[in-house]
């Protein structure tokens, strides 16, 4: 019927992900509706969610929360509320639901509490919505063990009542020595960064304060470039980029491809065709 507006955007897609290769499950929602209203309900967990698009209107400890784009909304354990369109556009948002023992790693002061829901600090719902992205495509273990108990300690720390934990480490080029020899070792099944920090007498929270201070990167970023070094012998040697990608560790060819143009700039099949031909 002419003048009737047709939604095309009810849909929500939740991925489950886990934080190391035998660790917890950890569970992303990616939504967007034009009409969609929650229900009251509340979560076991804390809910952190980054809006995309829109407008979502959510009834929250007796006030209204209106979010808009690149906004993130914090929810506590517990506490009951609603979602839905702020306006005939609807709205798009990404959510993740944290135990809270993700959110004390890296903060003394007990669980956290967050005196305002709606934050208003771009670089982090940037960080959150990228690591939400690609985890939500590519669910791999150890860079979600990586990337999310970092981002929601970041959360913590910046915005709610704990206080930062001392970030010094003693011996950081060892640690991240030490952690670098066991993941090139077990490069396709990787220890978690758990398993890896109960041996060195840290947290994990230590461990990735470590690495990162010695390396410029996260675990999964390191092992991911020495995987891709790994694939690039592998391709020059004739195997086909469906092949590599399992016996180097990655998850399929669609990971391998995206870590192969992050660091080399070109497609694995790209640079296999490239060294067979300049070898002839």
């Amino acid at each position: 019927m002419r003048g009737c507006k047709v939604s095309t955007r009810e849909q929500a897609r939740w991925t489950r992900a886990r934080l190391g290769r035998c660790g917890p499950p950890f569970y992303l929602l990616t939504a967007a509706f034009d009409r969609h209203v929650y229900a009251p309900h509340a979560h076991e967990e804390f809910t952190v969610g980054v809006c995309v698009s829109g407008e979502e209107v959510i009834d929250y400890r007796g006030g209204r929360i209106r979010t808009g784009p690149g906004s993130i909304v914090v929810l506590a354990p517990g506490e009951a509320h609603t979602g839905g369109p702020g306006t005939s556009d609807g709205y798009a948002y990404r959510a993740l639901y944290a135990e809270p023992s993700l959110l004390t790693e890296g903060t003394v002061g007990g669980l956290p509490h967050f005196r305002e829901p709606l934050l208003d600090d771009p670089e982090l719902a940037a960080a959150l919505r990228l690591a939400h992205t690609e985890l939500s495509a590519c669910p791999d273990p150890l860079e979600a063990e990586s990337r999310l108990p970092w981002l929601l300690t970041a959360l913590a720390r910046r915005h709610s009542t704990a206080r930062p934990a001392d970030d010094k480490v003693a011996g950081a080029a060892r640690i991240a020595r030490e952690v670098r020899e066991r993941l090139a070792d077990e490069l396709r099944t990787p220890p978690s960064l758990t398993e890896l920090a109960a041996g060195l007498d840290l947290s994990r929270y230590q461990l990735l304060r470590a690495f990162r201070t010695a390396t410029g990167m996260p675990p999964y970023a390191w092992l991911a470039q020495h995987r891709v070094h790994r694939a690039r012998g592998l391709l020059e040697c004739g195997l086909r980029p469906a092949e590599v990608a399992g016996s180097v560790g990655f998850a399929d060819q669609a990971h391998l491809t995206r870590w192969f143009r992050r660091v080399l700039g070109v497609t694995p099949a790209a640079y296999r065709n490239s060294v067979q031909d300049g070898g002839r």
